[in-house]
């Protein structure tokens, strides 16, 4: 058996149904985090779908408790073939935001899998469920084709990436053997472009914070007191408008890592352009730091954005001025940022600017801090001559990703090299209706993942100062 013939295998299980049948079982389950009432969907997920296809596969299988116990389980699975080989740790998770059932396109349902044309519809295709069914299937044709993998295989399911991953880090700590290995390749969020394969390395990470301006008690009528009284829209407003300029560059100084836009990050982001499918918005060139390239400014910079914001009574205007205004904000930020003074600097930048009425205030959603493996690390070039082997493209390599996941976890708790090979693309409408996958994109991460753990157990694979058992 050769690599090729791997390869065309795993290419197999798409044309003949095999893995879109196993993606939609997975599918199936309603795995709905954000939902209190989930944890019976969540453990059965781990039961009944993740564990019988990875007992199958010759692996032994642990379902364990979450630490935080009114979050959902994790399951562990470990296939070791020979403790001097390098151990290779990848993770999904299984749960889902919200399927948002009634505002699917007529003839879509989040739960059922269809297949359109190239897309591929249902909740979890593009997050998580099609990713982490990628890369077992993958592992699978590898047992099948060769017998064995030429590795140490451990693969974590998570059930609460959506809610934040609570009680990950808990069980790192608690359980930090279980999990030492060599290596995380793993795969999640979307490539630059469909038809580019991409490699990224960390995240940006994220912290979400109200902003509250509470004047007075109640609302007054704006005739008889319009000029008398401050107007907390107005000052809520103005107090936004200071944290950057007209175009949306950053005016808070310490929110702008200049130490992030290293020479090999500068050199890895020249190659990108970002193309999101179609339907995607239009990227607006004129708008974040002027200085740099629309690929720096996502994937190298911080961004501030707005969530929402009220003043009164939206749904019925009354002709009052209102007492307060609130606004939810987020600042997605890279590594040269303090996770820890992010909400302290904005307080001090908002009392220089003059704001000393705004309070700002965390919304306690779980913030995961900035992570990066440096583009020129051995194990990124040795993964990006697998795929170009494979694909015969040259993968797109992005420093961070520029959303957020718990790289911190896998890249500080487990001190391992972290390299994610994402099998989606930014228009998949991910966390919104008619979620879905491209087949073609699909059919070829098979391929290349297939080419990935094929190369993993021919050796020559980059030296780890982790024990792998």
């Amino acid at each position: 058996m050769t690599r090729e013939t791997a390869i065309k295998d795993a290419e197999a299980t798409f044309d003949d149904g095999t893995f879109l049948n196993d993606l939609g079982n997975l599918v199936s389950f309603p795995t709905e985090s954000q939902d209190p009432a989930s944890g019976p969907v969540l453990r059965r997920y781990l039961d009944d779908a993740m564990r019988p296809w990875l007992e199958g596969m010759g692996y032994s299988c642990q379902v364990m408790d979450n630490p935080q116990p009114q979050f959902g389980p994790f399951l562990l699975a470990e296939r070791i073939e020979d403790t001097s080989l390098p151990t290779v740790l990848t993770y999904g998770h299984g749960d889902v935001v919200g399927g948002q059932d009634d505002r699917w396109q007529e003839g879509l349902d989040p739960w059922t899998l269809t297949q359109k044309g190239d897309r591929l519809y249902g909740r979890g295709t593009a997050d998580n469920k099609g990713q982490h069914a990628i890369n077992m299937t993958a592992l699978r044709t590898i047992i099948k084709s060769r017998g064995k993998l030429g590795f140490n295989s451990k693969i974590l399911i998570e059930t609460g990436e959506e809610t934040g991953s609570p009680g990950l880090a808990e069980l790192f700590q608690e359980k930090a053997d279980l999990f030492r290995s060599d290596v995380l390749i793993a795969s999640d969020g979307p490539r630059v472009d469909p038809a580019r394969p991409t490699l990224f390395m960390g995240s940006r990470g994220a912290i979400n914070f109200e902003l509250k301006v509470d004047l007075r008690e109640g609302a007054h009528h704006s005739g008889n007191w319009g000029g008398l009284l401050r107007d907390p829209g107005i000052v809520l407003s103005h107090a936004i408008a200071s944290i950057t300029d007209r175009r949306g560059q950053i005016r808070v100084p310490e929110w702008r890592p200049d130490v992030s836009l290293t020479p090999a990050v500068r050199a890895a982001l020249a190659d990108i352009e970002l193309n999101a499918g179609e339907n995607a918005p239009e990227v607006d060139t004129d708008w974040g730091e002027e200085a740099l390239t629309p690929s720096e400014r996502v994937w190298g910079w911080n961004s501030f954005a707005v969530l929402a914001i009220t003043s009164g009574i939206p749904e019925r205007p009354q002709n009052a001025i209102a007492p307060a205004a609130t606004a939810w904000c987020q600042l997605r930020f890279v590594v040269g940022t303090d996770l820890d003074d992010i909400v302290p600097a904005l307080r001090r930048h908002l009392a220089a600017e003059g704001f000393d009425k705004v309070e700002v205030t965390t919304d306690g959603d779980v913030s995961f801090n900035a992570t990066r493996l440096d583009p020129d690390h051995p194990w990124v070039e040795w993964t990006a001559q697998s795929v170009r082997r494979t694909t015969g493209k040259s993968p797109a390599i992005l420093p961070n990703l520029g959303g957020s996941l718990p790289n911190e976890l896998f890249a500080h708790g487990l001190g391992l090299p972290t390299i994610w090979v994402p099998h989606s693309y930014a228009g998949c409408s991910q966390h919104a209706p008619n979620e879905h996958a491209l087949a073609s994109t699909t059919r070829e991460a098979l391929a290349i993942m297939t080419g990935i753990f094929w190369d993993l157990g021919e050796g020559n694979t980059p030296h780890s100062e982790n024990s792998s058992i």
